[in-house]
């Protein structure tokens, strides 16, 4: 019998730099693209990040795009996948590492975006040399392979200016199943540099933020002295207390940055994926003003050498145009978490994946094809959330206890109304209860092609009758309850 994964305690900082919000520096490319600035010091900028070699292109944009573009894809309601990737740059002691790895899907026929997070120390194996050679490694130190390898060593696709952004892209599509149409890629100096030419950006924090463990520029931490947990001495570490604030480059990136708080709900990947969000979104307001075209000159600088991306123009002003129309609400986030699909390993301890002195990440699915299969059905029909169907999800596998809070918490992202899952004995096929008299049928259909499990029209058991199936403690007989058998959890945990 297999073991079931355990739990283990989150990592530190082990110097992580989580830097986010790549699609701002897209935004802002497209403001002073199209922004009516003109002279030979846009063009040469435009020739940098937009990829543009004649500046007739900025007049083209009426005209069709290449078929199987990203312009024309969501010209015809086409999914499109970008990575986003966030690197150290030269300031930092490993500039090629991308801590910040965010998957976006746009969905021009639901008129959504997928902002995806994966996590920066997943243990994967990357495939970049000629030789077919075995490496595998964090999930960060893709992009900086191309940097720190001989070329010639390595596949014709990975070379050149833009070898690293494919390099990275096919390590992620290997893992989510996804084919990137573009990258883009920002640097910690850009991020900061961006935020400070804006003039500043608005944020809210609902809680307070207290770190004494954030990392310096000196490859050592802010007071590292102290234990983590406790309160920060006088003067030492980070701090904001709940409340409205303005902030500059350096304090926006300390709150897309910090890991390591004495608050556990800001300390967890969720809370600091939350916060990078926040500070997306204040980003993409701010760009989209009509102020950010004074600071022209300032932003241009801020990301002209610290900006890669494969995307032309016509592929970025698209993006532009439909992001611009997509409402906060349709914009939906995961963050892949040791709630969910990994499990965390500390250094020297039995069943990691990796190196036994290494802190990393590992799949609950080694094959990977659970991921596929969620990032496949990320796009829930917009008709089947529409019904706003109550689902729970029950545990009747034999071996494994958290499967059903892992499962549910990957539904919630995905926008389906779950309620808390319970466990039940054991049994071998799924079957998903309909209690609702067929009230949700997108819903159920949804479950039954992501589950692989039939519906059966069930009501609650009736006293003093014998019936087939009885219904646990604290499990649901009304709405849909998805009952998870051991066929599902071999699918889980890529056991077949």
């Amino acid at each position: 019998m297999v073991t079931p994964p355990t739990r283990a305690r989150r990592s530190r900082y082990r110097r992580s730099r989580s830097a986010p919000l790549v699609i701002g520096a897209v935004l802002l490319v497209i403001v002073l693209a199209v922004g009516g600035i003109a002279g030979y010091r846009v063009f040469g900028f435009l020739r940098s990040v937009g990829n543009i070699g004649n500046p007739v292109q900025l007049f083209q944009n009426d005209l069709e795009p290449p078929t199987g573009s990203v312009a024309w894809k969501i010209k015809h309601g086409q999914r499109v996948n970008i990575l986003a990737l966030g690197y150290g740059g030269a300031e930092n002691e490993a500039p090629w590492l991308t801590d910040s790895i965010m998957v976006v899907s746009l969905d021009p026929a639901g008129g959504r975006i997928l902002e995806a997070s994966i996590p920066r120390d997943l243990w994967v194996r990357i495939d970049g040399w000629q030789d077919d050679r075995r490496y595998s490694e964090k999930i960060n130190a893709a992009f900086g392979v191309p940097k720190m390898f001989p070329q010639s060593q390595l596949k014709p696709r990975f070379q050149g200016r833009d070898g690293s952004g494919h390099l990275a892209e096919a390590t992620v599509g290997r893992i989510t199943g996804l084919t990137f149409d573009k990258y883009v890629a920002v640097d910690f100096a850009a991020f900061r540099d961006v935020v400070d030419a804006l003039g500043k950006i608005q944020v809210h924090m609902d809680g307070p933020l207290d770190d004494c463990h954030y990392p310096d520029y000196h490859n050592g931490y802010v007071n590292h002295g102290v234990p983590p947990g406790r309160a920060c001495p006088r003067g030492a570490g980070i701090h904001f207390a709940a409340g409205d604030y303005e902030v500059n480059g350096e304090q926006a990136l300390q709150l897309a940055r910090s890991r390591d708080a004495i608050q556990p709900e800001q300390a967890n990947d969720f809370g600091r994926a939350k916060r990078q969000q926040m500070i997306m979104a204040a980003i993409r307001k701010k760009v989209t003003s009509t102020s950010a075209i004074t600071r022209a000159p300032q932003l241009m600088n801020a990301i002209q050498s610290n900006y890669l991306s494969d995307m032309d123009l016509n592929d970025i002003k698209a993006v532009y145009d439909f992001a611009a129309k997509v409402p906060d609400g349709a914009i939906h986030h995961m963050a892949i978490t040791d709630q969910d699909l990994v499990q965390s390993f500390i250094p020297y301890t039995r069943g990691t994946c990796g190196p036994p002195a290494a802190f990393v990440l590992c799949p609950l699915d080694p094959s990977y094809r659970m991921w596929q299969a969620i990032f496949a059905h990320a796009f829930v029909d917009k008709k089947a959330l529409a019904e706003q169907a109550p689902v729970q999800l029950v545990n009747a596998s034999r071996s494994y206890p958290d499967m059903h809070d892992q499962a549910t918490a990957v539904l919630r992202e995905m926008g389906i109304r779950t309620t808390d899952g319970v466990r039940h004995s054991s049994i071998a096929g799924s079957v998903i209860y309909d209690y609702s008299g067929g009230r949700y049928p997108l819903t159920a259909a949804w479950l039954r092609d992501f589950f692989g499990a039939e519906v059966e029209p069930a009501t609650p058991p009736t006293p003093g009758v014998r019936a087939t199936f009885v219904p646990a403690t604290g499990e649901r007989t009304d709405g849909l309850v998805v009952v998870m058998g051991s066929d599902f959890a071999s699918r889980w945990y890529g056991l077949s």
